[in-house]
């Protein structure tokens, strides 16, 4: 076969296999697209069933009373909550209670956390009251947190901190334990004492853990919330809830679960991206 011929049938071959990196591209953009619209595609579907609830709200009589939790008449009220502030009113003070539950719960989990994952022998003196308290609702401490506490707004610090302190606890324990020992005979071949190697190694190591405990910690204090402040606050969005249901205003009822919901749901993305982003890889 001439040169020609050859450098003719190489470029037939080239063009024929030239549209499959094409093809692979192509499904590799809506593999990724898909990918991107499956948590609105979730959203939707929820969505859908809260119209289908609302239908069967509004056609049965018997249900007709709480008509008002129904999409049309739960959006307008929640439209209602942002444009007059009142969204934010109910908001802030919850938030103030859970940022110092959560802190409360922080400054104590994580260090018994490192505690518990680096001593054996703590892990075992700590491990079963810490399995024992943490098996207790922390709503079952609300008689004690009124009468242990001056003011409301300190009980319902104290029972957001009793929720949230398990899961950094644990998390962090955890993370310990997985700690490469490599790592920490590095840290001691190089001079470092045991302060020295839990900062520069454990805790960064472990901080990916300590920050998915914390998310976890948010999830179970933001549900502890609202029947926390059912207590004797006169503000807050468990405070609105319960006013919405004693004045049968179940249209705003219906709009302050949303707000729940919604906030809850960007706190938890917010935690959830930031401990995505701190793993650790130690320098070689």
């Amino acid at each position: 076969m001439s040169g020609g011929a050859i450098e003719a049938a190489l470029a037939v071959e080239r063009e024929v296999a030239a549209p499959a990196p094409r093809r692979a591209g192509i499904r590799l953009g809506s593999a990724q697209a898909l990918d991107q619209l499956a948590p609105l595609v979730g959203l939707a579907g929820l969505l859908a069933l809260w119209f289908a609830g609302g239908l069967v709200l509004e056609s049965v009589p018997a249900y007709a009373a709480f008509a008002g939790f129904a999409p049309g008449p739960a959006l307008a009220s929640f439209w209602d909550l942002i444009a007059s502030g009142e969204a934010w009113r109910a908001a802030a003070p919850s938030l103030a209670r859970i940022g110092q539950g959560l802190a409360v719960a922080f400054l104590l989990g994580a260090p018994l956390g490192l505690l518990v994952g680096s001593a054996p022998l703590a892990e075992r003196i700590l491990q079963p009251p810490f399995q024992l308290l943490r098996m207790i609702s922390p709503l079952a401490w609300m008689p004690v947190a009124v009468l242990a506490f001056p003011s409301w707004d300190g009980a319902i610090v104290f029972l957001i901190a009793a929720a949230a302190i398990w899961p950094i606890l644990f998390a962090t324990a955890a993370g310990v334990k997985r700690v490469d020992p490599v790592w920490l005979a590095m840290a001691r071949n190089l001079g470092a004492g045991r302060l020295a190697a839990l900062r520069a190694v454990v805790v960064p190591a472990v901080l990916q853990d300590i920050l998915t405990g914390l998310r976890l910690a948010l999830g179970v204090a933001w549900i502890v919330l609202v029947p926390a402040e059912y207590l004797g606050v006169t503000s807050g969005l468990g405070y609105a809830i319960n006013d919405a249901r004693d004045t049968l205003s179940y249209d705003r009822l219906a709009a302050l679960v949303l707000l729940i919901g919604l906030i809850g749901y960007a706190l938890d993305s917010g935690l959830g991206r930031l401990a995505a982003r701190a793993r650790w890889i130690p320098a070689t």
